[in-house]
């Protein structure tokens, strides 16, 4: 079995406090509290939280733009303290925010990029990645001039002009439309499939849910779970059901089998239930002794967003 590209090991970072401060502000932001996880190799690998969780600065710290306090974190086997130089030739990190000069065309962008890195000039990729982000045919026109889009696939292979194995994305699908999404969802697809890492921090949580292997969540700068995708959308033990009935309710059913009841219209009502307690048929024979006439309904299985609400909340 292949090590994990990534090891987190008790990972702590508190930022100083404000010049100042009193009373537990003087402690300083608590911002990773004992954080540990592997990242496998060849994996997409979710990183879920609210905002303010910790995602980001556990990203900056293995990119090295932030200083830990505490712990330990290896890319590829590399030590991000006493191994810098080969923990960051491993890792490409396609940031939040459009970072790059305006001016350049994305040819020169990726040019001046594998220059930082040293890489020979007959060893540069910039027109196959230029090709793998579909933008050959913008190869000559100033970066301002792209599309939102664009510039996402330009960040991607500019992160990649080093040939890294692990691949970090943070929010990369954040103001882009529903079909420069998918164009991106592929081409990470395709990188992956090539044997590339990849780590992944989204908001879509449906996104997650359909792309990712495995998934980390944090809360408060804890991890709170990490499990295959599969068994933690499995950890929800809740089911909808929604109903319509014959006649206008004048107070939505109640029971004490139903965890939740929301009226959705003047004859619907979606009521959530324990599956390992109660079934469908139960709930609508509850619903029939209660004098209501079921004329349509319809189940959901909980999915991801389910269980992320479920665990975040318990923290709060």
């Amino acid at each position: 079995m292949n090590p994990p590209a990534i090891q987190i090991e008790n990972l702590v970072k508190r930022y100083a406090p404000a010049k100042g401060a009193t009373g537990e502000a003087a402690e300083g932001k608590l911002a990773l509290n004992g954080v540990s996880f592997d990242v496998p190799e060849g994996s997409i690998f979710g990183l879920l939280g609210p905002n303010g969780a910790g995602k980001s600065t556990l990203i900056n710290i293995l990119a090295g733009l932030v200083n830990k306090t505490g712990g330990k974190a290896n890319i590829w086997g590399f030590d991000i303290d006493t191994q810098r130089r080969n923990a960051s030739r491993a890792i490409g990190i396609v940031p939040q925010e459009i970072v790059f000069d305006p001016f350049f065309t994305p040819y020169e962008v990726l040019e001046n990029q594998a220059g930082f890195y040293g890489i020979a000039a007959a060893l540069r990729r910039s027109e196959e990645l230029l090709a793998a982000v579909r933008l050959a045919d913008k190869r000559n026109a100033y970066a301002r001039t792209l599309s939102g889009g664009m510039k996402r696939r330009l960040l991607v292979a500019k992160a990649m002009v080093h040939s890294p194995p692990i691949l970090v994305l943070d929010e990369p699908t954040a103001g882009v439309d529903v079909e420069l999404r998918r164009q991106l969802w592929e081409l990470v697809g395709e990188l992956n499939r090539e044997g590339v890492t990849v780590v992944l921090t989204t908001h879509y949580l449906e996104e997650a849910e359909e792309l990712c292997d495995r998934i980390a969540i944090i809360n408060h700068g804890e991890l709170i779970a990490n499990k295959p995708t599969r068994d933690l959308v499995d950890m929800a033990r809740e089911k909808i059901v929604a109903v319509t009935v014959s006649d206008d309710l004048t107070a939505a059913p109640a029971h004490d089998a139903f965890t939740k009841v929301d009226q959705t219209a003047t004859r619907g009502v979606e009521i959530t239930y324990n599956k390992d307690k109660f079934s469908a048929g139960q709930v609508l024979a509850i619903l029939q002794e209660q004098g209501l006439t079921v004329e349509d309904v319809t189940t959901r299985e909980a999915d991801l967003e389910d269980v992320f609400v479920q665990l975040t909340s318990a923290e709060e």
